[in-house]
Parts: structure tokens; C-alpha cells; sequence
């Protein structure tokens, strides 16, 4: 049986073990949602993929679409409304990212799937974090997450791809719920992503 046939596995059974709390808590979110917040209640954006194949992803909507007076979208934490943050802090805008995982997109533990546009501007190397299924947590998650550079979640990546086992998803898994717990590495200073990716110096596209 092959590894990702493996990590589906698991991911089923996890999944059905605590379907019924993950159930509640997505109705009583979305409801939250829409009662706060009003529409849209999930949010959905392309990205890339096991192999590079493109998919939809879902998760619930943290933020408004708000532009200053020159038409300019303003920064994430401007945008975050009080419920998206709180749901932010604990990683519960993720649940429905659940879904990806039932339709095959993904797994508990991967690389985190980034934006298609992403697709063309990795260099060899960085390519092959799309030679696993894409998780919802990951090693780079557990050692930074967005405060750390590009350049250092993609070594992080990579290294999760070549050394990625059971028991080392397991400890990704522990230690995810751990940092949730305790609020790590979540970053509201200015934006509560990512700066743009623009790709790596061409010198080092191997």
C-alpha cells in the first residue's frame, strides 16, 4: 500500500473518530458566522496541488472585503473582523478545509497549499513540496508558520518530504494542537499572512 494511501487511511479514521464534535462545531461557526458577520460565510481560493494539480480550497470567512479611500485593500489585521480573529487564534477557520480532505485534495499533515499562481514562480526544488499531498497542518507550520521567511518554510517543506513518516506526522499532529493551544507563532502586527512570493533568485532554480 502506498504512503499516501496510508495517510488517506488515516485521515478517514481520524475524521469519523471525532466527526461528531468536528459536526457541532461547524454548525454552530457557520451559524456564528452569518449571524456577525452576515455573507459570504466560507471562504474559497485555488491552489496548488499533489503534483501541482490545482484545487479549490475551503475554510470559513475571517475578513471583510475593505479597500481605503484609493481603492487599496487594506491590511489583513484592518480586515479581520472580531469573530475571524478569535476563530484565527485557534485554527478553527481551517474546519472546513475537512472537505479537501474527504474529496482527496489533501491530508492532515502535508506542505501547506499555496496559491496556484505560486506554480510558476517555484524553481525546481521548491516544486517538489507538491510531491505529497498538501496538509492543513505541516513542519513548517510547527516551526514558524508565518513568521518565517519564504525561503525558510520551503526548506522546512522540503525537508518534510524527504523524511516525512507515521510517526513524525503523529508529532506534527500533538504539536499543532499544542501551539493552537498556547496561540503560538500567530502574528497580527500588520498582516495576518504572507507577504507575496515573487520566487527565488534564478541562480538557484536547479
Amino acid at each position: 500500500m502506498s504512503s499516501i494511501l496510508v495517510k488517506k487511511f488515516i485521515d478517514y479514521i481520524l475524521i469519523l473518530i471525532f466527526f461528531p464534535i468536528a459536526l457541532i462545531s461547524f454548525i454552530l461557526i457557520l451559524v456564528l458566522i452569518f449571524i456577525f458577520d452576515g455573507n459570504p460565510v466560507f471562504f474559497s481560493q485555488e491552489r496548488g496541488g499533489y503534483k501541482g494539480k490545482k484545487f479549490i480550497i475551503f475554510k470559513f470567512s475571517t475578513m471583510k472585503d475593505l479597500s481605503d479611500e484609493n481603492g487599496k485593500k487594506l491590511p489583513d489585521n484592518k480586515r479581520t473582523t472580531s469573530l475571524g480573529k478569535l476563530l484565527r487564534n485557534y485554527s478553527l477557520d481551517e474546519l472546513p478545509t475537512l472537505l479537501n480532505i474527504l474529496k482527496g485534495d489533501m491530508t492532515l499533515v502535508g506542505p501547506r497549499p499555496l496559491i496556484s499562481e505560486y506554480l510558476t514562480k517555484y524553481n525546481l526544488n521548491q516544486m517538489r513540496r507538491h510531491d505529497v499531498l498538501p496538509g492543513i497542518t505541516g513542519w513548517a507550520q510547527i516551526n514558524g508558520r508565518n513568521a518565517i521567511s519564504w525561503e525558510e518554510k520551503f526548506k522546512l517543506d522540503l525537508w518534510y518530504v524527504d523524511n516525512h513518516n507515521l510517526l513524525l506526522d503523529i508529532k506534527i499532529i500533538f504539536i499543532t494542537i499544542w501551539k493552537v493551544i498556547k496561540k503560538d507563532d500567530i502574528d497580527f502586527a500588520e498582516n495576518l499572512t504572507m507577504p507575496l512570493f515573487f520566487g527565488s533568485d534564478i541562480e538557484e532554480k536547479k
